[in-house]
């Protein structure tokens, strides 16, 4: 089931309804409710891996309870490693074997030998690796007495499978989480209307701007050595912009959609194009993915308190490890390893944590130092987002190629202007221009038309929303029904 599907406008008005009135205000009932209506969501996807989210819930939550009961460290130890061990096996399993298989395969015809591995013909559980880092959190956190294990079943379960943040995050942590599940909730219609705000925004993002850039993106993508440098640049641009709506529509709808229920998750973005430096964008995109790799991977092994090698190494490790979480291909490593040469120069003359406030905060309009500063970072993440889109890593470095040849011919630009006369139009540069102006203008928020409801009269902003829902309804019959980006992942 989609967040911008038919099924779901239906699914989330009778939750809604169920959760607050049938209920009768007692969390013990909403909690339940939550849980059969978060299983019948990852269910309608593909009920037969409904058993791997089961299987991976109660595998955690017992090995929770039997690490606080453990009589001794050692065996403390065996129940968290058996956890981990059992969680990154099905993993590696189901995301990573064919890629090693293939790999190593590969790795051998170099030197002569020729091996045929088998390999699995299954599809990826979608969300597997967002529910996985959920429940590691979890037995982390318990192993290292940060908390104690959650003893009602219920109350851990839907910890992990809430239907809003089920298969692309937030990707939260049960300090968070669990005592909002644990404890009575009021409805709050000042805090539904901000949800449903957030939701008509992610909404916007995604079907309006995403799915639409996406068909440029792919054919310019697909096709690459018909078109000039300069058509290959919009298509980099195209992908970067889908990417960010898609992505971060998903996070507007999962957090409109968890406020509608009086829970709040994790933010996940922060208007990340609007960043000054690479660490900057870091701290900004997929938070909730960066601050666990900081608290469970980086920070363990070191973090920054060691000397000069130890920054270098642990940095490289994590954002390694981060391409490789977003998929089982080379060019998801070469986007990491590209990021972490980015972030390289700020990490050695330490100025990684210089831009920590908001670019032009309370002010209209940058520095030219400032929006310079924004231009430099964006061109870098456009160039390293081709490798996350490419194929594999010699589709990316012959479009990079290919980009960059005759871009000081004039010739070039006239063709990138006749795609988008001919078969783009300027009804979508224009509704993109339109969008990055309102981020602009919202960016100090948690989202960017949070304060509609409080700085515009009445007829302004109603006209505003009116403005959004057409916009979604008319491209929601124009473009096909998409799948959001991280289902993949």
């Amino acid at each position: 089931m989609l967040f911008n599907s038919l099924s779901f406008a239906l699914f989330l008005p009778i939750v809604f309804l169920l959760y607050w009135f049938a209920t009768k205000g007692d969390h013990k009932r909403q909690n339940v409710l939550l849980l059969v209506s978060s299983y019948f969501f990852y269910a309608c996807w593909d009920y037969r891996f409904l058993f791997l989210l089961i299987f991976s819930t109660l595998l955690d939550y017992f090995t929770g309870l039997k690490m606080a009961s453990a009589p001794t460290k050692s065996m403390k130890k065996f129940w968290f490693w058996l956890s981990v061990g059992i969680n990154l096996g099905f993993l590696g399993v189901f995301k990573y074997y064919n890629f090693f298989a293939q790999s190593f395969a590969e790795a051998l015809s170099l030197v002569g030998f020729h091996a045929n591995f088998w390999t699995l013909k299954v599809i990826l559980p979608v969300g597997i690796s967002f529910y996985t880092f959920h429940g590691l959190s979890y037995v982390i956190d318990i192993y290292k007495e940060r908390i104690k294990p959650e003893k009602n079943f219920i109350d851990y379960s839907v910890f992990v499978s809430f239907f809003p943040l089920l298969v692309a995050g937030p990707i939260e942590r049960a300090t968070h989480l669990l005592p909002q599940i644990q404890r009575e909730r009021k409805f709050d219609y000042t805090r539904a209307i901000d949800g449903l705000r957030q939701i008509l925004w992610g909404l916007f993002k995604k079907i309006v701007i995403a799915d639409s850039c996406a068909q440029y993106a792919n054919m310019i993508f697909n096709n690459a050595s018909d078109y000039s440098g300069a058509t290959l640049v919009l298509g980099a641009l195209f992908f970067t912009f889908q990417i960010y709506c898609d992505f971060s529509g998903y996070s507007d709808i999962a957090l409109g959609t968890a406020r509608l229920f009086g829970i709040e998750l994790l933010r996940n973005f922060a208007f990340p194009y609007f960043s000054r430096d690479i660490a900057e964008f870091w701290r900004r995109w997929h938070i909730s993915l960066s601050t666990w790799f900081r608290d469970y991977l980086y920070i363990p092994l070191g973090g920054s308190k060691g000397g000069t090698l130890m920054k270098v190494r642990n940095t490289f490790i994590i954002f390694l490890v981060s391409g490789f979480w977003h998929g089982a291909n080379w060019t998801f490593i070469v986007w990491g390893f590209l990021n972490a040469l980015y972030i390289m120069p700020s990490i050695l003359f330490n100025y990684n944590r210089n831009n920590l406030d908001t670019v032009a905060q309370g002010k209209l309009f940058p520095t030219p130092r400032e929006f310079f500063a924004m231009i430099i970072t964006f061109s870098l993440t456009v160039i390293a987002w081709i490798f996350f889109r490419a194929e594999n890593v010699s589709h990316a470095a012959d479009y990079i190629a290919r980009m960059t040849t005759g871009l000081f011919d004039k010739a070039t630009y006239i063709s990138a202007g006749h795609f988008i006369k001919q078969t783009v139009g300027y009804g979508l540069p224009i509704l993109v221009a339109v969008f990055i102006f309102i981020e602009w203008l919202g960016r100090e928020h948690q989202y960017a038309i949070y304060n509609w409801g409080f700085r515009f009269p009445k007829p302004v902003r109603w006209a505003f929303y009116y403005s959004l829902v057409l916009l979604i309804f008319y491209f929601a019959s124009a473009n096909a029904e998409q799948e959001f980006i991280y289902f993949q992942f």
